[in-house]
This record gives C-alpha cells, structure tokens and sequence, in this order.
C-alpha cells in the first residue's frame, strides 16, 4: 500500500495500492508471486496458499502448517494473493515481477490470465522473470526412452513433470495435505510455448536468461541457484520479458 502525505506537516494521507511512499520511506517497486517462504527483503512478497490465510489466524494459526505438512510457517513477510485474480498492486506501478516454479501449478486459462494480470502491474519498460519446468528435455528424454524400449519411460515421464496422481490419499490427514497442497502441474511449457504466450500478452525482449543476468540489481534478492536447474541437471526454462517503454 502507498501512503503518500501531501504537503510538510499535512495530516491527511492519500492511500494507493503498490508500495509505500512518505518521508524517508522507500517505494517497494518489485513483486514476486508464488512465492512460498522464499522472501525479497525489498521486495512484495505474495503467495495463493490456503494455508498462508488460515496461518494468520488467532490461537489456531500458529498450528496450521504442521497440519499441512509444511516444513515451517510462512514468513511474515508474506501477504495472501492471487495473481489469477490480480494481485492489490496499481496498474504500472512495478519495475519487476518474478514467478519461480508457481506458473506450471496453474491451468492453461489460470496461466493466461496470471501473465495479463503480471503485464498489467509492470511499469513500461520494467521485466518480468519467470522459471517453470522445462517439459521440452523431459518429453526428448521420454521418447528417447521408448526408442531404447525402455519400458520405465512412461512412469518416469509423469513423475518428473508431476503431471499424474500416483497414489490417491486413504489417510483424512492425506487429504487434508493433498487439499492444501497444490504441488501438482497443471500444465507443461517449453521455450516455444511460452515466447509465444509471453508475446502475445504485449511483451518485447523476450529470452531465455540465467542467474544474475538482469540489468536489476534487485533480482538478486529472489532468485535461487537451485530453481535454474533440475534435480535432473538439465536447465530449467527460465524467461526475462519487458514491458514496451511505449504502451
């Protein structure tokens, strides 16, 4: 939220959605979404979780991520919201967005709106990085697999990309988790895909980047070595996109 004070001494504020401003505050500029309990210290940190809204609770909140199964609490630090639904951020108002591994976890609708949604916050001539799954070395390495007559292939396909149900939970705490989970892909992108879905949306500039390669000096606060490659090696899809300085 901004709260900017017009005039030395006024006692009134104007209140926007976005960041913050006032006198010796700073204006949060970058946002990442999905973003779990990996936080930018300078950054808007949200997240969608079912359990991230039932932590923050009285009294029972403080129990609601052992019961998810989660390996600690959401950071403070982290608000609730659905970047599907539009994050409380003013139109323009962001120099960056960033989404690591949460894109895969939402429908092809879900997606479209996520990445309209994400456009629409960004600042004119502000980036927007991503990671998701790569599926296009696990769709090789699957027909690579067949071609070999290897008969794994198939299961070890739907593992990696977490597309199938292995097992439907029997346990009510295994459904409990399952249903504040989310850990499922919901869909799949390659390069192609998402150059083409990125561009449509208004983007420019769109490439395959790396760790530590944004002109942003901010980026380094939210991205992690680890989300660049998979448990597999082969690197993960990783995008930076801007927003046309000329909208």
């Amino acid at each position: 939220m901004v709260c900017e004070l017009r005039g030395r001494g006024a006692s009134a504020f104007d209140v926007r959605l976005g960041g913050i401003i006032g006198f010796g505050a700073t204006r949060v500029t970058h946002a990442q979404y999905g973003c779990g309990f990996s936080v930018g210290k300078d950054w808007t940190n949200f997240d969608s979780s079912p359990t991230l809204r039932l932590e923050r609770l009285p009294v029972i909140g403080r129990f609601v991520w052992r019961l998810a199964g989660n390996r600690q609490p959401f950071p403070p630090e982290v608000r609730y919201g659905d970047i599907c639904a539009g994050l409380p951020l003013a139109p323009n108002s962001q120099q960056g967005m960033f989404a690591s591994h949460v894109l895969e976890h939402l429908s092809y609708t879900d997606f479209t709106d996520a990445i309209a949604n994400t456009y629409k916050v960004l600042r004119p001539g502000g980036e927007f990085r991503l990671i998701v799954p790569d599926l296009e070395p696990r769709a090789r390495k699957y027909v690579a697999g067949l071609d070999q007559g290897n008969g794994t292939a198939c299961g070890e396909f739907m593992r990696g990309t977490l597309l199938g149900l292995e097992a439907r939970p029997r346990t009510w705490l295994g459904r409990v988790r399952s249903a504040f989970g989310g850990h499922a892909h919901l869909w799949m992108w390659d390069q192609a895909a998402m150059f083409e879905h990125l561009a449509v949306a208004g983007f420019v500039n769109i490439r395959r980047c790396q760790l530590g390669d944004s002109a942003d000096p901010a980026f380094a606060q939210v991205e992690e070595r680890s989300r660049f490659i998979s448990r597999d090696g082969p690197p993960e899809l990783a995008v930076s996109a801007m927003k046309p300085r000329e909208v």
